[in-house]
């Protein structure tokens, strides 16, 4: 059996890791992007300047090889799923996919793992030279090309890759001006506290925050490239390059007009079968006909694409599995501040929720944790420059332990404890301020702790 998987990204190539543990079957991972395999979430370190192309690729090039997954560079221009045949363009093998590579080239089973794009909202000259987003390696000689005498960038769009992108310039001492429709940064994604944190932070590290201003044009400098943007504020602000961050979607345009069912992105259900027989979808490209609760339908999320991606090999081997992503986590860094989130805590909370929030009077520093106001079991934790160890969290939310109890042994979430400052008694301390309470945090922050407590101990 030849199974063949579009792009080579977390999803694609966890994928094919998987087929290959499970069975002996011919895999060929095709990708038009790059030769091999690299950390996507890396990008911005090669432009800073802290790590090379080939420090962002998890395997050596002969592990392809020694593992029998055959690898080609390649674009994919259209699917005959009635011949099972795949269009291609520019097609040159990487290792050892045997004879020239043929212009129609034959699946027997098909994984589509091509990604995102980034948005486009119609803005007049978002199609101009010095005009981009941030997400594949080519975007990233874009921006490296450009950033030459740069002398100034505008990024328009709130979120994570923003953020990355305004540091990247940063590192170069190149100005940075960023648009932001909303009042405060990223606060469709998190409460009010922690973002007015991350709108100081930025303010701090001199870059201009503009919120609640959007983009109107981008003006052309007469020679097809951009020289300033104009936002709706009739404001225009001069610069050499713009970044569009303003989210992305799945990148499925060569599909839409085919037998494939799509919606947002490529229809499938709980074992990421498509309407087409012997056809997957993975990664960001894919949209959950029934999400699990609390899941959106297409979530570009790393660890979702690498859990796709095992998932797929269990069912392309006839092993029946159901995609389950469980609790929702994440996690970012806003210039110097990480940030984790464990389970549910939302912008716009739901009525039956509450939280506990304890800030640092650095204002770099929270822990927010939300429970439950009917049976106060905890749902979630937000933490902004503190890290607590996901088995725990996760335990605690799957437990739907109460929060009470959570707070008696928040210590045994720290994850730093032996090198960085302890917070979790100051919030103890505020909840017994809140609520008369008389709580004491006891003390289990060994590893044999925590290890007894996930279960894992001898």
């Amino acid at each position: 059996m030849k199974i063949v998987i579009i792009g080579n990204g977390i999803s694609g190539i966890t994928a094919a890791r998987w087929l290959r543990k499970l069975g002996d079957h011919d895999i060929v991972v095709i990708s038009g992007e790059t030769d091999y395999f690299f950390s996507r979430t890396a990008l911005m370190y090669i432009y800073m300047g802290h790590m090379r192309f080939k420090d962002t690729m998890p395997y050596e090039t002969g592990f392809w090889e020694k593992n029998r997954i055959n690898l080609m560079r390649a674009w994919v221009t259209d699917i005959d799923f009635d011949n099972k045949k795949l269009h291609l363009t520019e097609a040159r093998p990487i290792n050892k996919v045997r004879g020239p590579v043929p212009p129609k080239f034959s699946y027997d089973k098909l994984i589509i793992a091509t990604g995102s794009k980034p948005n486009k909202f119609g803005w007049p000259g978002q199609d101009l030279k010095a005009v981009r987003g941030l997400y594949s390696a080519q975007d990233l000689e874009y921006m490296d090309i450009y950033s030459k005498d740069l002398n100034r960038a505008v990024i328009v769009g709130g979120g994570l890759i923003g953020i990355e992108m305004a540091e990247m310039f940063a590192s170069r001492q190149i100005p940075v001006t960023m648009l932001v429709r909303e009042s405060s940064f990223w606060s469709n994604a998190i409460p009010k506290e922690e973002s007015e944190m991350i709108n100081r932070h930025i303010k701090e590290h001199h870059l201009d925050l503009r919120l609640e201003t959007e983009l109107k044009e981008i003006v052309d400098d007469g020679e097809g490239k951009a020289c300033a943007v104009i936002t709706n504020k009739g404001e225009r602000i001069e610069c050499g390059y713009v970044g569009l961050t303003a989210g992305v979607h799945p990148n499925i345009s060569f599909l839409k007009e085919t037998a494939l069912e799509t919606g947002r992105g490529i229809k499938v259900n709980e074992y990421l079968e498509t309407n087409i027989p012997d056809v997957y979808a993975i990664g960001d490209c894919a949209e959950q006909k029934s999400p699990k609760p609390g899941r959106r339908p297409v979530e570009a999320i790393w660890y979702t694409g690498r859990m796709m991606g095992e998932t797929v090999a269990y069912n392309i081997m006839g092993k029946k599995v159901e995609y389950d992503p469980g609790l929702w986590f994440n996690s970012a860094k806003f210039l110097d501040i990480e940030y984790q989130v464990y389970g549910t805590v939302l912008a716009r909370p739901e009525e039956h929720h509450a939280s506990l929030y304890w800030e640092h009077s650095d204002g770099k520093k929270s822990i927010r944790l939300v429970y439950d106001k009917n049976d106060k079991t905890i749902l979630g934790f937000n933490l902004m420059g503190i890290r607590y160890r996901h088995e725990v969290c996760e335990k605690w939310i799957k437990d739907k332990t109460a929060l009470e109890k959570v707070l008696e042994n928040l210590g045994m979430a720290n994850f730093d404890p032996e090198f960085y400052d302890e917070y979790e008694a100051e919030l103890v301390r505020l909840y017994n301020q809140q609520t008369g309470g008389q709580l004491q945090l006891k003390k289990k922050r060994g590893l044999s702790n925590v290890l007894s407590f996930l279960g894992l101990s001898k």
